[in-house]
């Protein structure tokens, strides 16, 4: 079978590296990929945003499933003109997939399916929305209404910051006209979780639990960044949440799929706050998350391939879905500055000198003159497996030491509270 994914970072590499254990996967191509995915498949030149050139590449090659990676593609319908095109795609349709693309569609859609989730407004108008901050305590969360690539959720803790941000946001256009529109959102307490589910449309599957690292600086402090490691699984999840989250999330979520007519067949990575042993919906990402999915997928004992093809066909019921014991601990390595301006094209040393059992995912890196350099915020993604998570943490860290670029920086207290 021939199969094509979408996407260039790190999450695209562990997609396309688990594809390729599958028995029944015999070619990979990937658009436009990335140097490691370039390593057990072929990269071809191209915009993920550019949906007929891909249906076009899909039908030139017969290929026997597309796996969309970003959440840009399937905010512009890429699945749908797929499925127009006669073939099979992993992902939601335009429709279901602004359940990312717009938090106030899903603020709505959560309130209407009696979905926990915090107390929230929305405003379209920037002196609304000076007005309304009034009627919140702090800290307070503000949250673009559209895309903005990780970056159009702040909390803030004054008035002051919270004005700022909305000038930001609403009439500077500091992100590209995602703020034009906004959230104000209730702050909530507890811990954080992620929670990804495989669905049809019909059934869900949750996979294991992980937990993100979202903030730049250990002690999560300072700006959010799009992930700086995770671990698998989540450590601090209290016992017996599966029949909770079941009860007040999973069942109301595939019930206002079904009432909405959303056709949904892919991912659903859920964003939930944890607390007393119950659980609020922050948000919906309609794709898997990055880097949540560098480490859960190295606890699939199960043919990916087979789930994602099953997924695409309204079939997940006939499939088992399973899963390996280990602790998988994820690392990123960024570049130094990020989340704010880096350099690119820094030569990137000893990726080969890392342990066997080293999984080493490529995120942002680029070929140049034959070395690999630097070309984006979060650079690689360092994985290992372990029998716990000291073992799997100490592999990755140790692995850390070895990789060196100029201005490398990443977090020391993955997996900590």
């Amino acid at each position: 079978m021939k199969v094509l994914v979408i996407g260039s970072g790190g999450r695209e590499h562990a997609i396309a590296y688990k594809l390729n254990q599958s028995p029944q996967v015999d070619q990979i191509y990937a658009i436009p990929g990335n140097p490691g995915i370039a390593q057990i498949g072929t990269c071809v030149d191209g915009s993920v945003e550019d949906n007929d050139m891909i249906v076009s590449f899909v039908k030139e090659h017969q290929i026997d499933l597309t796996v969309i990676g970003p959440e840009v593609p399937l905010c512009n319908g890429l699945a749908d003109d797929l499925e127009a095109a006669g073939f099979l795609a992993f992902g939601p349709t335009r429709h279901a997939a602004t359940l990312e693309g717009s938090k106030a569609f899903s603020k709505d859609f959560m309130i209407r399916h009696h979905i926990p989730t915090a107390r929230y407004v929305e405003v379209t108008d920037y002196q609304d929305a000076v007005n309304q901050i009034d009627h919140f305590d702090f800290p307070l969360v503000i949250k673009a209404d559209g895309l903005a690539a990780g970056k159009g959720v702040v909390i803030v803790d004054n008035k002051d910051d919270a004005i700022k941000t909305l000038k930001e946001m609403m009439v500077d256009g500091a992100l590209d006209g995602a703020g034009s529109k906004v959230v104000l959102e209730e702050f909530l307490t507890g811990f954080e979780c992620s929670l990804l589910c495989f669905t049809d449309g019909k059934t869900i599957v949750p996979m294991v639990s992980a937990k993100d690292h979202k903030q730049i600086f250990d002690g999560n402090k300072g700006p959010n960044t799009g992930g700086m490691g995770t671990v698998s699984p989540n450590p601090f999840m209290p016992d017996n949440m599966d029949e909770v989250l079941k009860e007040t999330v999973l069942d109301p979520f595939m019930k206002g799929l079904k009432e909405d007519h959303m056709d949904y067949r892919g991912v659903v990575f859920i964003g939930l706050m944890i607390e007393n042993g119950q659980a609020k919906v922050l948000e919906f990402n309609v794709r898997f998350g990055d880097p949540e999915t560098q480490s859960i997928l190295l606890r699939l004992d199960s043919d990916l391939y087979e789930i994602m093809v099953a997924c695409a066909k309204r079939e997940l019921d006939q499939v088992e879905v399973k899963w390996s014991n280990n602790h998988v601990a994820c690392l990123v390595l960024a570049s130094g500055g990020y989340p704010g301006k880096y350099e690119k094209g820094i030569e990137i040393s000893h990726v080969e000198d890392v342990a066997d059992d080293i999984v080493v995912f490529h995120a942002g890196t680029a070929l140049k003159d034959g070395k690999l350099v630097t070309n984006g915020g979060r650079v690689l993604n360092i994985c290992a497996k372990g029998q716990s998570l000291k073992e799997a943490l100490d592999k990755v860290y140790q692995a850390a030491n070895i990789i060196d670029f100029d201005g490398k920086y990443y977090r020391k207290d993955i997996g900590l509270r």
